[in-house]
């Protein structure tokens, strides 16, 4: 059976430029809406609305959330569709308008084929306008509209028209926008929406209706196959990879290599509701039968053989920052594609967009609906593609590892050349042989609390004793690296996340070398410590929460950084003008208010 062609069409700009009404309409005037829900618009009504009863409110079509209705706004996303004339269905999204919901519209962007940005005329340009035209822009959007609408109010004027347009023309050309067009309308009052009215004499194409049938895509065809497996199908004497084709055709008796594992295998059965085929084409759910049966799982991807992509685990990546707490350099993500998912950080922030003139501007981080070029490090080798040659392999979401919330949304530039030049290489001589030497096993303790809540102290008694049962250790003081590795970070956020990062780092090149390692630093922030256990292997991060009161801390004040941060000298003190999250799943909590040599006896039952 032949699928029918989907033509996927957004509609953004900033609030209140009359996306759901233009959207609203068109639906009606195409027959697109059922008789019921046509009648209801006629009797519902949105606080202050100036439509007179018993005529259709369009807005009210596509904002389907009770919320968006008693605020007046769209949150979500809505879609709708309706049928072109040459049979194409044509799936609108109505995006928001509002900047704390700018990731919805950057979601619906990276789907659609055609965008319709809106400017209203009695307000001119926007930010939001232009953000939206440059997220269309990187998200790859074949064919955008730009719908100058309200000209009603403006007595159609064509010097208004005409001046919006010379006004994005900078912004269009930086974005190198290739296929794109403008178009006069009257969303409220009907006017070069569905059709071409007296009142734009002057406008010489045709109506929106008409610029959407007439689109149709140009982009020719690539050789290049990718299938990503969403289940392992099986049953008696079967086994088989399904998934659907995103690109390219699969045939069988093809080679095909497995990622980011590389192994490889002939397609043996290209297997669907139809029976066995020849070949399948993109957008085709199939079950693929490999010969070998070598090991597949779901979120690996399948490309052929003969031109696959090399797994990376170094990209650079256009970002698109969704958040309200900005962007951590160093800290650990989720990195989300399709169905794979993999632990990430930003290594480097090259720059942020001025979405106003285009300028690249120098940042340390990323704030909400800001744009940027960052480098991106993964935990593991996976095969991303340029987003230019592939929306859905070239894609991906960071999702925040406590809250699970989206935080951001990328657009792959290329692989990093370092990914593929750097190969690990494994001597005979292993961690476990070392500390076999040794006599001992080899572990990491994570002192974490407060400034002046005794880590130090505890990690100081803690190593004399070990050294004295002849065990050999070492402890990282978190001040000591800052006297030298760690010299040029802060105490933001992001330096904090990176001063975790790289302590964590040679802790696992002195657990590799067999030693017993204390690690003392405040580490205030969660995830940075969870990020830090995931480097080392079961059993080895032994993570210690100091847990001392703060009027405790800061009446010790050994180092007298309590008292810089009360007279304002010192704002970023864990505890006073920075937060200090607080283990849930500590293997040891110590009381920090406890005898020394309570506490170390603790801890020497836990390590030995």
């Amino acid at each position: 059976m032949e699928l029918t062609p989907i033509v996927r069409l957004l509609t953004c700009g900033s609030v209140d430029d009359g996306k759901s009404t233009l959207i609203g309409r068109l639906l009606v005037e195409t027959d697109s809406v059922p008789h019921d829900t046509l009648d209801a618009t006629k009797k519902t009504r949105r606080p202050g609305s100036i439509i007179p009863a018993g005529e259709i409110d369009f807005s009210l079509l596509t904002d389907g959330l009770e919320a968006e209705r008693e605020q007046g706004i769209t949150i979500d996303v809505a879609y709708r569709s309706m049928s072109l004339l040459d049979g194409r269905r044509l799936i609108i999204a109505d995006a928001p308008g509002h900047e704390q919901y700018t990731r919805n519209m950057a979601v619906a962007a990276s789907r659609s084929d055609i965008a319709l940005v809106l400017v209203d005329a009695t307000r001119g340009i926007r930010p939001q306008t232009l953000r939206h035209l440059t997220i269309c822009s990187l998200m790859g959007v074949k064919k955008v509209i730009v719908v100058i609408n309200k000209l009603d109010a403006m007595n159609f004027d064509k010097k208004v028209y005409d001046s919006l347009i010379s006004e994005l023309q900078p912004t269009i050309n930086r974005l190198e926008m290739k296929s794109i067009s403008f178009i006069p309308v009257s969303a409220l009052e009907g006017d070069n929406v569905t059709y071409r009215t007296d009142r734009t004499k002057w406008y010489e194409g045709g109506s929106l209706l008409e610029e959407i049938q007439a689109w149709r895509d140009t982009e020719s065809a690539t050789d290049h196959s990718r299938m990503c497996v969403q289940l392992i199908s099986r049953a008696d004497n079967f086994r088989g990879v399904s998934g659907t084709i995103s690109q390219g055709e699969f045939k069988a008796g093809d080679e095909v290599v497995v990622l980011p594992s590389e192994r490889r295998a002939k397609v043996a059965r290209l297997v669907s509701f139809e029976g066995d085929l020849e070949k399948a084409p993109t957008g085709k759910a199939i079950t693929m039968v490999l010969e070998p049966d070598i090991d597949a799982t779901r979120g690996d991807f399948i490309e052929r053989a003969d031109d696959y992509t090399k797994p990376a685990d170094r990209f650079s990546s256009h970002l698109v920052w969704f958040d309200e707490e900005e962007l951590i350099h160093s800290r650990s993500y989720y990195l989300v594609n399709g169905s794979s998912m993999v632990p990430a950080s930003i290594t480097a922030i090259r720059h942020k967009l001025n979405i106003n003139n285009g300028d690249h501007e120098s940042a340390r981080t990323l704030q909400m609906n800001e744009i940027g070029v960052v480098e991106i490090a993964t935990d593991a080798a996976i095969p991303l593609t340029k987003y230019s040659d592939n929306r859905n392999s070239g894609n991906f979401v960071l999702v925040d590892r406590v809250t699970l919330r989206t935080v951001g949304a990328g657009m792959i530039v290329h692989a990093l050349r370092r990914a593929t030049n750097i190969t690990k290489h494994s001597y005979e001589i292993d961690k476990g042989a070392r500390a076999k030497q040794k006599g001992q096993r080899s572990k990491l303790i994570w002192l974490t609390g407060l400034s002046g809540s005794g880590k130090s102290t505890i990690a100081n008694a803690l190593e004399t004793r070990l050294f004295a049962s002849g065990i050999h250790s070492y402890v990282l003081d978190g001040d000591n690296l800052r006297l030298g590795l760690n010299k040029d970070l802060g105490f933001t956020k992001e330096d904090r996340a990176e001063n975790v990062r790289r302590v964590a780092e040679v802790g696992k090149l002195m657990i590799d070398a067999g030693l017993v390692v204390i690690v003392a630093l405040v580490s205030p922030f969660k995830v940075d410590r969870d990020y830090a256990r995931e480097l080392f292997d079961d059993g080895e991060f032994i993570e210690v929460w100091v847990k001392t009161p703060a009027e405790v801390c800061a009446q010790r004040d050994p180092k007298g950084l309590y008292k810089k941060a009360k007279d304002g000298s010192l704002p970023n003190l864990t505890g006073v003008g920075q937060d200090y999250e607080p283990p849930s799943d500590a293997e040891l909590v110590l009381d920090g208010t406890d005898e020394i040599a309570s506490n170390v006896e603790k801890l020497i039952n836990k390590v030995l």
